[in-house]
């Protein structure tokens, strides 16, 4: 995990491989609201396979022809995994356009729609309570034995909590960029964000990918359009955007500003929440050294609703941390966030003093809608309903967690090696 770099069980762990298959790697949403059968809103239960969810959303508001704001769900689910989850689509309240949704079931790739019905309330992002797990590891020498260790990394885990750290999803892989473009954005360098967006090409890619990237590297606009693949969907909404403005003239930081404003909402504002959790992640790994489950004098302690905790004793809190019912913070850092007081705050600072920052470069001046004041975030989550059983495969492994929370993360402490 990008910058992620402390652990806190102790065990050697058990190694092998995830994800070998797309069925390998199993989450379904914990929902925070269920549909009640009637409403102005039409609520899709899919079922999607090798997508994202921004991809299957973009589908189905495409062959419905209405606009995509209208569509909403309660978190991005895993590409590389068979996933289950909600999508609300708003004010289809008649009876032809309930039967056009349905209609659709078969026809989006790789989705199926388990259920569709009425719902009176719309679905926004973050409304669901966590994810289920179900994930087999394979390539396991002694699987007994590994399973035994899992299920005891496992139940340690249930008590101190698992350190929170953003998974590879949060960065892209195997095109590891978007934080960079996050970067740049802090920086307030709009041509250097679409640059490292649609150029850089690296060598993990598909080969004809990596000569687009180059072309536009090499400010050939039309020729990197004509050789972008299936795969480069975003990078076309965003090129498209700049040969027309190319057309009028030299292009502009408005042109590199229209070019990111093309995509959609949710990846534009990822970008400079990408940077956060890079340096969210290198806070986290300083304070779990500090201790985990541990309340340390100055702390910023926030509830299960994300409200901060204020006038308890040291034993109060403590005690409160040991059942769950709050957890120390660190800082996804931003222009208002606050920091911690004693030596954690010490520790935040120098963080953004590591990189060359301040507080005041997340304002992004030149596109402040992407900007952000920050806020403190559980720097651990909850895990719970866990189990390691050894399988002809491999160990297979199940545990629930928190909503926002990452699943690689629980993996990295049982296998003790970097996992995507």
């Amino acid at each position: 995990m990008l910058n992620a770099n402390t652990y806190v069980t102790k065990e050697e762990g058990i190694g092998g491989t995830i994800r070998n298959q797309y069925e390998d790697f199993y989450v379904e949403e914990i929902p925070d609201l269920i549909p009640t059968g009637e409403g102005p809103n039409v609520w899709i239960w899919i079922e999607k396979i090798g997508r994202t969810t921004l991809d299957v959303v973009l589908d189905i508001a495409r062959d419905l022809h209405i606009d995509r704001k209208r569509m909403g769900f309660a978190g991005m689910k895993d590409k590389k995994a068979r996933t289950r989850q909600w999508i609300c689509i708003s004010n289809m309240d008649s009876e032809e356009q309930f039967e056009q949704v349905k209609s659709l079931s078969g026809q989006i790739y790789k989705t199926d729609f388990l259920k569709v019905i009425r719902g009176r309330k719309k679905l926004r992002m973050g409304q669901l309570k966590g994810n289920k797990f179900r994930i087999l590891i394979r390539d396991i020498d002694d699987v007994e034995k590994s399973a035994e260790i899992a299920s005891d990394i496992l139940k340690q885990l249930e008590v101190t909590g698992v350190p929170n750290y953003f998974g590879w999803q949060r960065f892209g892989k195997p095109r590891t960029n978007t934080h960079l473009v996050g970067e740049a954005l802090v920086e307030n360098d709009l041509k250097k964000a679409v640059g490292r967006y649609i150029g850089n090409p690296t060598e993990e890619e598909h080969e004809e990918n990596q000569k687009a990237r180059k072309a536009y590297d090499d400010g050939d606009l039309e020729k990197s359009l004509e050789l972008m693949g299936k795969g480069m969907r975003y990078e076309k909404m965003m090129i498209r955007e700049l040969i027309k403005d190319s057309k009028k003239g030299e292009l502009t930081d408005k042109s590199y500003k229209n070019a990111l404003y093309a995509l959609p909402k949710p990846l534009q504002r990822m970008f400079v929440h990408a940077y956060q959790s890079f340096l969210f992640n290198a806070a986290v790994s300083k304070r779990v050294e500090m201790g985990i489950n541990k309340y340390i004098e100055g702390d910023i302690i926030i509830n299960n609703e994300e409200r901060i905790v204020r006038d308890k004793t040291p034993e109060e809190y403590q005690e409160l941390i040991d059942t769950f019912q709050v957890n120390p913070t660190s800082p996804l850092y931003g222009t208002k966030v606050p920091f911690a007081g004693g030596k954690v705050g010490e520790m935040e600072k120098s963080i953004l003093d590591d990189y060359g920052l301040s507080k005041e470069d997340f304002e992004v001046p030149k596109m402040p809608r992407l900007g952000s004041h920050g806020l403190r975030r559980s720097m651990r989550f909850q895990v719970w309903d866990t189990s390691a059983i050894a399988t002809d495969e491999g160990v297979l492994t199940e545990f629930s967690i928190n909503k926002g929370s990452y699943a690689t993360a629980v993996l990295r402490e049982v296998m003790k090696k970097d996992v995507v």
